[in-house]
């Protein structure tokens, strides 16, 4: 190999792995015969740590909880949707907005998937959950990052 291939910028999806699933119906069967829109409450959370030189792996947590009035809980579904990364001969400034942006664009459509199938294997209507713009995420946290280190 010459010193110019050597020193190209690579990042690719060495595997995608779902790493944690769980559901909760904690009031079935009742829950089914209950009329009424829930509440839908979902959150998401990215998580990234080396493994060893050139590799990287990140996971994206989505927590979707459906309630009904008096905070009767319909279902908590879980998921942590995962994958290693080969990421090499690139800044770390860049390193980490690969971790924090697009990694998780990459492995969110397949958490959402879970989740729509999931809940829809426990009875009930799908839920689709509309993209996230982790690039603001990112953003804003490295704001808060930047008012935490100056107080």
């Amino acid at each position: 190999m010459s010193e110019q291939e050597q020193q190209q910028p690579v990042f690719s999806i060495e595997k995608l792995y779902l790493k944690d699933l769980s559901l909760e119906v904690p009031h079935a069967p009742q829950v089914f015969l209950d009329n009424g829109q829930p509440e839908v409450e979902m959150r998401v959370g990215t998580t990234s740590t080396k493994l060893e030189d050139g590799f990287y792996n990140c996971d994206v947590t989505v927590t979707v909880t459906a309630k009904l009035e008096e905070n009767k809980v319909m279902f908590l579904n879980e998921v942590t949707q995962s994958g290693i990364f080969r990421i090499e001969n690139i800044e770390e400034d860049d390193i980490q907005m690969l971790l924090a942006v697009a990694c998780p664009n990459i492995l969110f459509p397949y958490a959402r998937e879970v989740v729509s199938s999931t809940v829809t294997r426990a009875g009930f209507p799908p839920v689709l959950l509309a993209p996230i713009n982790f690039e603001a995420m990112y953003q804003s946290q490295q704001a808060q990052e930047e008012v935490a280190g100056n107080a």
